[in-house]
């Protein structure tokens, strides 16, 4: 297939005036990140879509959020599921800033502890870990000391 079909059939999505873009998110894990964002809870204009072409991903969902610009901390807890994803910040139709999630050094509220005997899941306590390795993602809980991996994280 030559590059101009390829452009052709490229999915065609409105430009948005200011906001932010996250593309390179996992395809599977869109959904998750629209909750960690608490984008289904916000009455901007949002336009996502999902199980796009990827060079990279093999399939992957991009999300714009018009009237919506993150704080690092935010953006950074979908690293845990989304660790390609590239922020582009819009202001007037053009990209002004383009940012990479990292890892940060605390998760606080979005995972759940690994361990069934921890006092995060019996009683309203919200969950905070240290990240103790960002290249495996290993998270020990502040209360149990446990270390919950990555096979093990189920988020909120």
């Amino acid at each position: 297939m030559n590059n101009d079909m390829k452009k052709k059939l490229k999915l065609k999505v409105s430009a948005i005036k200011d906001g932010t873009v996250i593309d390179h998110i996992p395809a599977k894990n869109l959904f998750t990140v629209i909750t960690i964002l608490g984008l289904d809870k916000i009455e901007n204009q949002i336009t996502f879509g999902t199980n796009l072409d990827s060079g990279k991903l093999g399939t992957k969902a991009i999300i714009k959020v018009s009237d919506k610009f993150f704080e690092n901390d935010e953006i950074n807890k979908i690293a845990l599921i989304a660790p390609h994803a590239k922020l582009n910040i819009i202001r007037d139709y053009e990209v002004v800033e383009k940012k990479i999630v990292k890892i940060p050094e605390v998760i606080k509220g979005i995972v759940k502890c690994f361990n069934p005997k921890c006092i995060t899941n019996h009683e309203k306590i919200s969950t905070c870990f240290t990240v103790i390795s960002k290249e495996s993602l290993e998270l020990k809980c502040k209360y149990c000391e446990k270390i919950t991996s990555q096979d093990q994280i189920k988020m909120y």
